[in-house]
């Protein structure tokens, strides 16, 4: 059980620990076909990496090895399994984060602490962030020098797109949504689950991550 009651993040992942202990697991189930049971837990991929939630604690685990998964993939997790809509599903138009419903007072952050590390972190290493992007089981897209859909969760798939600088223009990034995203999890966590994203490109490219981005 976490108890360090310091850490506001650590502090949500507990009280959300607590609201999954009094969620309806058939439900859950019917509205999110993705998650599966398996023994004492309800298992679900993030980024292609399997996860549990305790069926009796309501704790998250990676299943590969049965440690406690991170703080930002159990907030991830959580948020997922108390926000999704049983009306939600995908519409195959994306958007930018900026027009997501509620997104606009966050954009500038957005811009700031997740789109600047993305382009920064991936300057001049176009074909470690493909080769990264492949890892986690992405599908190749046209529309930029590296561009990728890549499944967070099978019910929110996200598309990063990659521009390289030269000797005129910085690299840039931008990040798009199914446009029911947040139909399925709170607008804040769309924030969240962008950088989780960037973290496990890096993580898979062998690369350190550049740039402001948002801490948990």
């Amino acid at each position: 059980m976490l108890n360090d009651t310091t850490n506001n993040y650590l502090k949500a992942c507990e009280s959300w620990r607590l609201k999954f202990l009094n969620m309806d697991k058939q439900q859950l189930l019917e509205k999110l076909p993705e998650i599966k049971t398996e023994a004492d837990y309800l298992s679900l991929k993030l980024y292609g990496r399997k996860f549990g939630i305790h069926t009796q604690t309501g704790e998250i685990v990676t299943l590969e090895d049965c440690k406690p998964a991170a703080i930002i993939s159990q907030l991830n997790i959580y948020t997922l399994l108390g926000f999704a809509s049983p009306q939600a599903s995908l519409t195959d138009k994306w958007v930018p984060f900026r027009e997501l419903s509620g997104a606009s007072p966050f954009t500038m952050a957005f811009e700031k602490h997740v789109l600047e590390p993305f382009a920064l972190t991936f300057s001049e290493q176009t074909e470690k962030l493909a080769k990264a992007c492949e890892v986690l089981s992405g599908v190749n897209l046209s529309h930029a020098d590296v561009g990728y859909r890549i499944n967070a969760f099978d019910c929110m798939p996200i598309k990063f797109l990659f521009w390289d600088g030269d000797d005129e223009f910085p690299a840039q990034a931008n990040i798009l949504y199914d446009n029911s995203a947040t139909d399925f999890i709170h607008v804040e966590s769309t924030v969240s689950i962008a950088i989780e994203g960037i973290e496990r490109l890096a993580e898979a490219a062998g690369i350190e991550i550049k740039g402001p981005i948002f801490k948990m």
